[in-house]
């Protein structure tokens, strides 16, 4: 026998769902189904995004790049990389003078001075200071200008640089 139930009521017959009502929850469980990956566009900005899906006022976007102004005119010359460091070759007291006594500048610059010539204050400081190199070569190799006269001369002709640098 049953026993009565405490709040009076029969207990609910379990009804059969018609043929429309199946057909509706299977939709129902298709589209949940297909729903289940991940929103659109959520691999580009998912690390971007909270949970409200909102992007939050203290985060920087990653695709905006430098904010400094880019000159768009060519106003200024492109900045020129930094001259390679030569490193000087020291020469011997010997060496460096044969260079200095084969200079074609140093030659060409003597010839004009010769003829007559007057040179710019920047070639005439630059005259003087390769012979005033010459002479301290000369000095350290214990070379004087009279080893270059031949003996047998009757007159000897004047130094050219002694000339040049005053009358030393």
């Amino acid at each position: 026998m049953k026993q009565p139930t405490s709040h009076g009521k029969k207990p609910a017959k379990s009804r059969r769902e018609t043929r429309e009502e199946l057909n509706q929850s299977a939709r129902d469980r298709k589209r949940q189904k297909k729903h289940r990956g991940n929103a659109p566009g959520s691999r580009a900005g998912s690390g971007l995004q909270g949970a409200s899906g909102k992007q939050g006022a203290g985060e920087k976007d990653p695709r905006i790049g430098s904010k400094k102004p880019v000159e768009l005119g060519a106003k200024s010359a492109p900045a020129k990389a930094p001259a390679p460091v030569v490193k000087k070759v020291v020469l011997s007291p010997r060496e460096e003078l044969d260079k200095l006594e084969s200079d074609d500048r140093l030659d060409g610059l003597l010839e004009r001075l010769e003829n007559g010539e007057t040179l710019s204050a920047d070639e005439q400081n630059w005259v003087d200071a390769q012979l005033d190199r010459i002479d301290e070569l000369m000095q350290q190799l214990g070379l004087s200008y009279d080893d270059d006269e031949e003996e047998g001369e009757e007159e000897a002709p004047e130094d050219m640089m002694r000339l040049l640098r005053g009358g030393n």
